[in-house]
C-alpha cells in the first residue's frame, strides 16, 4: 500500500507541467537574461546580400542587402583568423546566411547608436530603406554594405556552423579586415542599453 502511494505521487510530480521559461536543471529564462546583461558587449552590424525579392520586376535591384545588430560576436583564432556570430534561429540573416557564405561585419562606434537601433527593430521597415541615408561602401569580396565611420570592417566567408539551442553560431574566415575610423570609442550594450566608454 505504502509502495502504491509513493508510486502515485512520483506519478503527480512528473505530470505537473513547468512554467514557461523554466528549465529542469539550471535558472530561468529571466534569470540567465539578467545574469547575461551584466556582460557588456561591443555593437557590430552584420550585413549581407541576398537575391532579388522580385526578379521578375525589370525595376527591382539584382540583389538586396540584408542587416542585423549583434552583440554576441567574437574572435574565435588567429591562425586562420576566424570570427564567430550567434543568430536567432529562423531569423532573416540565419536563413540568408545557411545559402549565402559570404557576409561583414561593421564594428560600431559610439556615435553609431542610431544604427544599432535601427537594424534591431522588431517588426521593422524594409533593408533597403534602413540603409537609405547611412554612408556605406561594398565590400570587394562580398558586396555586403561595410559602414562609414565604422571602427573596422571585416569581411567573412563560413566556414562553419553550430547549432546551440535556439540560436546558430556561425563562424566565419576573415578575409578583409580594415580600419575606416580610428575616432571615437566602442558602442557597448550593457543591462539592455547602449552605452560608451567613460
Amino acid at each position: 500500500m505504502a509502495a502504491d502511494l509513493t508510486m502515485n505521487t512520483q506519478t503527480q510530480t512528473l505530470s505537473v507541467p513547468r512554467p514557461a521559461g523554466v528549465h529542469p536543471v539550471g535558472v530561468s529564462n529571466d534569470e540567465f537574461r539578467a545574469a547575461m546583461s551584466r556582460l557588456a558587449a561591443g555593437v557590430v552590424l552584420v550585413t549581407a546580400q541576398e537575391p532579388s525579392l522580385d526578379p521578375d520586376d525589370p525595376n527591382a535591384p539584382a540583389v538586396e542587402d540584408v542587416g542585423m545588430t549583434a552583440t554576441a560576436f567574437l574572435s574565435v583564432s588567429l591562425d586562420p583568423p576566424l570570427v564567430m556570430v550567434s543568430l536567432r534561429e529562423g531569423s532573416r540573416m540565419d536563413d540568408l546566411l545557411a545559402e549565402q557564405p559570404l557576409w561583414a561585419v561593421s564594428v560600431l562606434s559610439e556615435s553609431q547608436r542610431h544604427i544599432a537601433g535601427r537594424f534591431a527593430m522588431k517588426g521593422r521597415i524594409s533593408d533597403r530603406l534602413l540603409f537609405d541615408d547611412i554612408p556605406y561602401v561594398r565590400g570587394d569580396i562580398s558586396g555586403a554594405p561595410l559602414v562609414g565611420g565604422a571602427l573596422a570592417t571585416l569581411e567573412c566567408r563560413t566556414e562553419k556552423t553550430v547549432t546551440a539551442g535556439d540560436h546558430t553560431l556561425v563562424i566565419g574566415r576573415v578575409l578583409t579586415a580594415e580600419l575606416p575610423s580610428a575616432e571615437g570609442g566602442p558602442l557597448l550594450y550593457f543591462k539592455g542599453r547602449y552605452r560608451q566608454l567613460g
